[in-house]
Order: C-alpha cells, then structure tokens, then sequence
C-alpha cells in the first residue's frame, strides 16, 4: 500500500466516524484531515473534497466486489450475485454512516458514483461492460442499496431483490440481443 493510499483509507475511515456521529453537510475536509490525524495540507493535495474521499470509499468498497473473481464453473447470474453480495457485505458494518452520508448528499449525488460500481460487478462476473449492460447493471445496484439501506439484520430482503432484478436484467438484455 502506497502512503497515499494509507493516507485516503485513514481519511475514509475517519469520514465513516464523523458522518455516524453528526450531519455529513456539517463535515468539512478539514474535520476528516484532523479525525484521521493526517496533515490537511496533504490530505487536500489528494482529495481536495469530501466528494473525493467517499469516490475512495467507494473504489475501496468495490474492490471486495472485484475480489470475487475466480475460475470457477459458476453461472453469470451466481458470479454477479456474488460480487455485489460482497460489495454489500463490505458497506454492511458502516450502514448507519453510508445511509447519513446518502441522505444528507440526496440520491442524484449519491447515485453519481453507482456506474463505477455497476462496472466493478460486471466485471468481477465476467461481462464486459458495454454502455447497455453498464446502464441496466446500474439501474440493478441502484435499486439493490435502495432495499439495503432498509433491509437490516440477515439481508433476505436485498438478497431476494438482487436475485429478482439480475434475472430481469439478463432476461431484458437477451430481448435487445445484448445479453450474455
């Protein structure tokens, strides 16, 4: 791990503190700098806003999507299952803060960062990511966290509306001759 990458994840994490304890709206850059005990000046040089430590969070989040990639002889629908089910169980012990955070900011800006990790999800599952299954992998993840943010305790309600909209996904794209 790079310094600056240490320096970005200190910064994160603190960020996840703060937004648990008060309003993300009342959180400056400067708050997580000193929270995370790292000097601002270079926390600033590396995100120079809150926008660009949660675009980390974010990337961070989705590695554990991209982690689930393997040679195995699973189904599309079973691998991409599995990378956002991983992506999720990452977010899961930081609920409280990402929800703060996603209501304070409003869903549009929120929602700014989902094609990234529509990405990640399609490609940990093997599928190339082409601009029509990008928007429809989106749309999947932006519902998926929309149920998240209210399924707490074992994920059942997520699980089920992940597996219901893949399904709909792949059967959508097959109709439009972009599926996989």
């Amino acid at each position: 791990m790079t310094a600056a990458e240490d320096l970005l994840d200190r910064a994160a994490a603190a960020a996840l503190a703060l937004a648990a304890d008060k309003p993300w709206h009342h959180i400056a850059l400067r708050d997580i700098a000193l929270k995370a005990e790292v000097p601002f000046a270079e926390l600033y040089a590396l995100a120079s806003g809150k926008g660009a430590v949660l675009a980390h969070l974010s990337t961070r989040f989705d590695r554990a999507a991209l982690g689930t990639v393997s040679a195995d002889d699973a189904s599309t629908h079973d691998r991409l299952f599995d990378a956002a089910m991983a992506r999720l169980e990452a977010m899961e012990p930081h609920r409280a803060a990402l929800i703060a955070i996603a209501a304070s900011e409003g869903m549009v800006v929120s929602a700014l960062r989902f094609p990234k990790t529509a990405r990640a999800i399609l490609e940990a599952g093997g599928v190339e990511a082409t601009p029509v299954r990008l928007a429809a992998m989106t749309a999947v993840w932006a519902r998926t966290v929309q149920v998240w943010r209210d399924d707490e305790g074992a994920l059942n309600r997520t699980m089920a509306e992940l597996d219901k909209r893949l399904k709909l996904l792949a059967e959508r794209l097959s109709k439009i001759g972009a599926g996989f």
